[in-house]
């Protein structure tokens, strides 16, 4: 199977110019006009190829090149919606280099198994809060009217808004079983770059925990408080924080922490805080590591309190465990990438990404394109065509192998 490089190069910076923003990046939230606009334009591409659409109850979108034969689908997917000021490879990149496989397939022998392009909704959650809801709610992680609730910053709920733009399909087109699920995706990090590899074969997205950190201590006046006298939350923080930090850096592990929000009470220059509240996310491909991690961390903090006489709590948040892609699949990559040559580097994903929800309707798998800096979500992302084109080829021949080999 031979990949036209030229018209996927195309149809990727027609899509790109959807929502193009000044400096080159894409500003395409889900379900907005310019949604509506990329999806329209996916379609009519679709149907002017002669492929089947249909259109499920939380609009993700399917494109079928029927097989020969009776059989559970191959299917490749992602996304078109962005973050606000995004890039223009995140996402639009997997869902365009599987169309053009689904193209290139009409130009060999017909295979016998079924291939299939899914566009997912709201897989970045940048508009409605929880990311990879189309994915999420055929998969069963999130319930239909958890879904269809969901509000936006204006208190636009996902439902009135997949109606507007006349995406509200049937609930009988939803994707329920596949022969394989295979997600191409940018890296979005500097590993791949760095190594001076063109493929990533991912073997899995590590799990994170979100946790709320409180200390509280007593308020009093900045000036007339002796340093001895006191009971700061803040510096209770800031230590827990440094020391949290030490400690995984000391671990030289897979292990990663990050500190992304804080806040004090009153939140006032001349005042001791009574509270102080961070938040603490913790991420490691094991589970049994993870949980490890996140408990150690627990303590940390509450030895931190117990040192400065001040009070800790240490709210769960959230708990995404740890996904493993399908080994057999992962190798069927990395024959395709030897039999060409073409040198990898197996890893785990440190973001979500809709495999991660597919994963519990079948055997799934992604592989990664090299992120130029490792920049992602944000106007300067870019990867390189050389690169991409060899994922491309990769991903279409290991498609085909696997059709193949369905009995």
């Amino acid at each position: 199977m031979e990949i036209n490089m030229k018209r996927l190069q195309r149809r990727f910076y027609e899509m790109a110019s959807i929502g193009s923003t000044e400096n080159e990046g894409v500003h395409r939230l889900a379900l907005s006009d310019q949604d509506k606009i990329a999806r329209d334009t996916f379609i009519d591409w679709s149907k002017q190829a002669g492929f089947l659409v249909r259109i499920d109850d939380f609009g993700n979108i399917y494109v079928r090149k029927e097989g020969t034969a009776s059989k559970k689908p191959i299917v490749i997917g992602s996304h078109l919606d962005t973050v606000p000021k995004g890039g223009k490879y995140d996402g639009s990149l997997g869902v365009l280099a599987g169309f053009e496989i689904l193209e290139s397939l009409l130009e060999i022998e017909p295979l016998e198994t079924p291939v299939e392009v899914v566009v997912f909704t709201n897989e970045e959650g940048a508009r409605f809060p929880n990311p990879m809801l189309g994915s999420g709610a055929i998969s069963g992680v999130f319930s239909k009217q958890h879904v269809y609730d969901m509000v936006d910053d204006d208190g636009i709920t996902f439902e009135s808004e997949l109606e507007r733009i006349g995406y509200k399909g049937d609930k009988a087109n939803r994707l329920k079983e596949f022969e394989a699920f295979f997600e191409l995706h940018i890296e979005q990090g500097p590993v791949l770059e760095q190594q001076g590899l063109p493929i990533g074969l991912v073997k899995g997205i590590q799990g994170l925990s979100w946790h709320t950190v409180q200390f509280t201590g007593e308020s009093d006046h900045a000036g007339t408080t002796p340093i001895s006298y006191r009971r700061d939350p803040m510096q209770s923080a800031a230590k827990a924080i440094m020391r949290i930090g030490e400690w995984v850096e000391n671990l030289g592990d897979e292990t990663l922490v990050t500190f992304g929000k804080i806040s004090s009470l009153p939140n006032t220059i001349n005042v001791i805080p009574s509270e102080v509240t961070f938040s603490m996310d913790i991420r490691h491909p094991n589970k049994k590591v993870l949980l490890r991690r996140i408990e150690t961390a627990k303590t940390l903090i509450r030895e931190v309190a117990l040192e400065d006489d001040t009070q800790s709590l240490c709210e769960d948040l959230s708990l995404m465990l740890p996904v493993l892609f399908d080994e057999s699949l992962i190798d069927l990559l990395q024959s395709s990438c030897q039999q060409h040559g073409i040198g990898y580097h197996e890893m785990f994903s440190g973001a979500g990404h809709d495999a991660m929800y597919m994963n519990n309707l079948g055997p799934t798998v992604m592989l990664f394109s090299p992120s130029v800096n490792g920049k992602s979500h944000c106007e300067e992302e870019e990867t390189s065509w050389e690169d991409i084109e060899k994922s491309v080829k990769v991903l279409g021949e290991s498609v085909v192998r696997l059709a193949s080999s369905v009995r």
